[in-house]
Order: structure tokens, then C-alpha cells, then sequence
């Protein structure tokens, strides 16, 4: 099977990838919104399956009904573990933890997939990717903190801290496994499967819970929110990442996680709920020289970096 990924123009997908992190950036305040409104497990599920079911029509048309390979659909089902733990430990870390203390727990995962990328695909990290990836990290940081240094110190590790943390070790794991499972399919096509899997993984965590829940007066606010989450922050997100991973590589699409506090201060201004802090302008500044340091750090990893499989 061909092995080579789909081909568009690089400007195009990093402009995909800036949607990608505007749309990952929403999901914090919508999660924080409904959290409360479900176990997170059924949360989950109703995402993953809302996300599935709508994806499936254009899925099969396009591609026929048939199942892939079994070896293919392992690949999915293990594809689809580090997001379930993911969003599980994000729903259910709110519960215990701010938004403050996950926004910079979640800026550690482009360092992480870089560990991870060295280990599963053989690609190195080099000078200017490495200085890219900590640089990134301070700016995310100083974006979270405001710039205020005592506020960092004084960050309390939590059982909801710790909780987010394991899922974002599980999340670094995902881009680098995108790239060695994948084998030239269709991508909305991996898309569909990786996300179906994630239901039935969800199902199997979720069971002694269903029968449990008055559906009848969860808020309709929770629902919104959930459709919201499945349709732009779990189908089209998902579709993005895994075509910006095979396009330009697992570190760099990473990279990219370290604009999403600078997405976030963008949507509380759009909808009126903070004003813009001066302060944060060096975090800006050092969170954009880490993605051009990141992004201009060799072409395409998957064809001149990753050894062969």
C-alpha cells in the first residue's frame, strides 16, 4: 500500500493547524462549562458516538462499506487508547483542579511527543527543535501566569494536577503512533475508525454508570456542549491532527499546542470576558520565535528524518 502521505500545500496545512489549536483552545472552557453536568466516561462516550455516527455517512460513501485489514484495525484500536485516557483525565481533573493549573500542565505535551517521537518513529531532535520546544514551554507558561513568577511558585500540585498530567503523558504519545501506524489510507477513513474504537473503549468504562443517570434533567446545556465538543473539537480536530502528523511530522504538529493559551486569551476578548494584559506580550513573542525555531527545523520529518519501518 502506498505509504506516502496525502499531498497539499505546507501553507495550507499549517493554516489547518492554527484551526486546529483555535478549536482544541475551545474545548477548555465548553469542558469546563459541563463538566459537572456528567461522569466524564459518559461525557466522553456520547462525544465519541455523536462524532462516529456523523462521520459515518460521508465515511462510506466516499469509501465504500467494507472493514479494513485487521492489522489495521489494531492500529486504530490502539490509536484510540491515548485519547480516551486524554479526555477522561482532562473531564475528570476539572473536578479537582483550575483551568489555570491544566492550561500549564497541557503546555508540557510538545516536549513530551518529542521524547516519545525519538522512541517510537527514530526521529532526533535537533539544536534549534530543542531550544524551539523550550522556549515554547517558558512562553506557554508565561502566558498562564501572567508573567507573575510567584504565581508559578506557588502552583499547588493537586490529585486533579497529577490526573491531567497522566493523561498528557498519554496525548504525547498519540502523534508519534499516528505516523507509525499509518499506511496511506484515505485519512477520514483512520479518522473514523480511531474515534469508533474510542466509543467502544468508552462503553466498556461507561456501563456501570448508564443505567444510574436521569437523562431527562441533565441540563440541555450539557447536551449542547457535548455536540459542540463531538463535532469541532472531536471530528474535525482529530481529522486535522492526523493530517498535519503525517504532512509535517509528530514534534511539529505538537508544536503547535503552545499557541493554544495565546487562542485562549483570543476567544475570552472575542467574547468579551477579559481584556487584553500587556504583560503577556513577552510569552507572545517567546511563543512565536519557538514555533519558527520548531517549524523551520527540516522539511518533512516522515521523508527525510524517520528510518524506514
Amino acid at each position: 500500500m502506498n505509504n506516502q502521505p496525502p499531498q497539499y500545500s505546507r501553507a495550507l496545512i499549517h493554516l489547518l493547524m492554527l484551526l486546529m489549536v483555535a478549536l482544541v483552545a475551545s474545548s477548555f472552557p465548553v469542558g469546563a462549562l459541563i463538566t459537572e453536568g456528567l461522569p466524564p466516561e459518559v461525557m466522553m462516550l456520547i462525544r465519541f458516538v455523536l462524532a462516529a455516527l456523523l462521520f459515518a455517512p460521508y465515511v462510506f460513501i466516499k469509501n465504500g462499506w467494507h472493514l479494513p485489514e485487521a492489522c489495521r484495525l489494531l492500529g486504530y484500536a490502539i490509536l484510540s487508547i491515548p485519547l480516551v485516557v486524554f479526555f477522561w483525565c482532562m473531564f475528570e481533573a476539572l473536578r479537582y483542579t483550575s483551568a489555570l493549573n491544566t492550561g500549564a500542565i497541557y503546555t508540557t505535551v510538545p516536549a513530551i511527543t518529542a521524547f516519545y517521537v525519538f522512541f517510537i518513529n527514530r526521529e532526533t531532535t535537533g539544536k534549534r527543535r530543542a531550544s524551539g520546544l523550550l522556549l515554547g514551554t517558558l512562553g506557554a507558561l508565561w502566558i498562564v501566569f501572567r508573567g507573575d513568577l510567584n504565581s508559578l511558585l506557588q502552583l499547588d500540585i493537586n490529585r486533579g494536577d497529577l490526573l491531567f498530567l497522566l493523561g498528557c503523558l498519554f496525548m504525547g504519545t498519540y502523534n508519534p503512533l499516528i505516523k507509525k501506524f499509518y499506511a496511506g489510507e484515505p485519512m477520514e477513513v483512520m479518522t473514523f475508525w480511531v474515534i469508533s474504537f474510542g466509543a467502544i473503549w468508552l462503553l466498556l468504562l461507561s456501563m456501570p454508570n448508564l443505567g444510574q443517570i436521569a437523562w431527562t434533567e441533565v441540563d440541555i446545556n450539557v447536551y449542547l456542549g457535548v455536540l459542540y465538543l463531538a463535532v469541532f473539537t472531536t471530528l474535525v480536530s482529530f481529522f486535522l491532527l492526523q493530517l498535519g502528523t503525517i504532512t509535517l511530522g509528530a514534534t511539529q504538529v505538537a508544536a503547535y499546542g503552545f499557541l493554544t493559551p495565546i487562542f485562549v486569551v483570543i476567544l475570552n476578548l472575542l467574547f468579551g470576558s477579559a481584556v487584553f494584559q500587556w504583560q503577556l506580550l513577552p510569552g507572545i513573542v517567546l511563543v512565536l520565535i519557538a514555533m519558527l525555531l520548531v517549524q523551520r527545523d527540516g522539511g518533512y520529518p516522515q521523508q527525510v528524518r524517520v528510518a524506514d519501518r
